[in-house]
């Protein structure tokens, strides 16, 4: 009987394991019809390894998580099942993604060099410019998860920025993050932080969150400075 539960147990996470690899071949496939099989490998694993940072720290903080899940021009996440228990956890498994994704980006801009094949400094230019994007102060982003150590209204700072990139380069992803985000906002505009709940979760020491902030800062800094040098490299203009 209990070789028959283990069994069955073994099978249940098997099967996770390949509901996750399903909706990443669908990803793969369907990037590849479009952008091309090369293209399309290249950018689902910046995705994979975007997404297994935030799995990597959520379970060493002892969180329960689940294997990425995959949708094609939506981008993938993990399914954490239990919530981080404050604000410092929540920030240290958000930040984990855009860090490991960006380490995964700068392997492929160094593999291809200046000159190497455009398709894989496309690559990294796709990996740096999402990761960047991904910090935007905005909840549901990784980024509105990361500056929640400073206060969840900064959430707000990040609507016009989000305004402004849909007005310069219109996209229906942005309307459907902002959605997302909507509940969010109205969160954050209803914020008080001297509720006691409140006041628990956000507690963080002022030297954890200067740290936090600034490998924030940093990080935000160099993916934009890395977009603008690899963008100009695939331009038509560099050729």
């Amino acid at each position: 009987m209990i070789k028959l539960l283990l069994l069955l147990l073994s099978g249940a996470k098997l099967g996770k394991l390949f509901a996750s690899g399903g909706t990443m071949l669908v990803s793969l496939v369907v990037y590849a019809f479009v952008f091309g099989w090369r293209y399309a490998a290249g950018f689902v694993a910046l995705l994979f390894a975007h997404e297994m940072g935030h799995f990597v720290a959520a379970r060493q903080r002892g969180l329960a998580v689940g294997m990425p899940t995959f949708i094609p021009f939506v981008g993938a996440w993990i399914d954490l099942k239990e919530q981080p228990r404050d604000v410092e956890t929540e920030a240290y498994v958000a930040l984990a993604g855009p860090v490991v994704g960006t380490v995964a980006t700068i392997l492929c801009y160094l593999a291809a060099g200046d000159d190497g094949p455009r398709w894989l400094l496309a690559v990294a230019y796709a990996g740096y410019f999402l990761n960047l994007f991904n910090l935007l102060p905005l909840s549901p982003l990784d980024g509105g998860r990361i500056t929640a150590v400073l206060s969840p209204r900064i959430w707000l700072v990040g609507v016009p920025i989000l305004v402004a990139l849909f007005v310069w380069q219109p996209n229906p992803m942005l309307l459907l993050i902002a959605l997302f985000a909507a509940p969010q906002l109205v969160k954050a505009w209803r914020h008080d932080p001297k509720a006691p709940a409140n006041a628990a979760y956000y507690a963080i020491s002022p030297r954890r969150r200067a740290e936090i902030l600034a490998a924030y800062l940093g990080l935000a800094a160099y993916l934009a400075f890395m977009s603008v040098r690899t963008h100009e490299l695939i331009s038509p203009a560099a050729q």
